[in-house]
């Protein structure tokens, strides 16, 4: 499982961007094959923030056209971390079960989070907001883009997900905010994001 991966390079995609005016597709395949650390686990799973650590410990995370992603941990190549290199400063905590500070941090910037898919219900969404059904657990990490609601007034949040464009709405899913104090599929319990300052340079190798 390694939707940490996404989650977290899909939130430095988006400060870089933000940061520097460059959308650049960057390496899922660099953490999996680089970090043997225990913050992540590689293809068993992993931690978002353990990605933030790692690309700020080692001065940044390689370009997918450099280091592309093949589907499975190989031995890491230094080689191929390429000509650009993505920096952070570091990672910002939310408080748990905090919608309003979620709110703010996503008016910023792409925030991930952890949860519950639950079964089938999540498994094969296809449209809409979603509500449930779901577990408790945080086993399965995502990426907040954006808000909105609907013309009925319904709240929600923009959700990436790491499945490809033909699971959801094109690789999305929309889920309902406004509601429970954990949040749908207790998304609300573990929510963090990288930090990078418009001082802090990109690495050009």
């Amino acid at each position: 499982m390694i939707c940490f991966a996404f989650a977290a390079v899909g939130a430095i995609e988006g400060i870089n961007a933000i940061r520097t005016g460059q959308l650049l597709s960057l390496s899922e395949q660099q953490l999996l094959d680089c970090d043997s650390s225990d913050r992540t686990f590689h293809c068993d799973g992993g931690q978002v923030c353990g990605v933030f650590t790692f690309v700020k410990e080692h001065g940044g995370i390689a370009t997918d056209e450099f280091y592309p992603y093949v589907g499975k941990r190989e031995t890491c190549d230094t080689s191929k971390y390429g000509h650009h290199s993505v920096t952070v400063d570091g990672t910002e905590y939310l408080p748990e079960h905090d919608e309003e500070a979620l709110l703010k941090a996503v008016a910023h910037q792409p925030v991930t989070f952890q949860m519950d898919p639950g079964g089938d219900g999540f498994m094969f969404y296809k449209e809409g907001i979603y509500s449930g059904p779901c577990g408790m657990e945080l086993m399965h990490a995502m990426l907040i883009v954006g808000y909105d609601q609907d013309p009925d007034g319904t709240k929600y949040w923009i959700v990436k997900n790491s499945w490809g464009e033909g699971w959801g709405e094109k690789g999305y899913i929309r889920m309902l905010r406004g509601t429970e104090i954990q949040g749908v599929c207790n998304m609300y319990g573990h929510c963090n994001f990288p930090l990078k300052s418009p001082e802090t340079k990109n690495v050009e190798l």
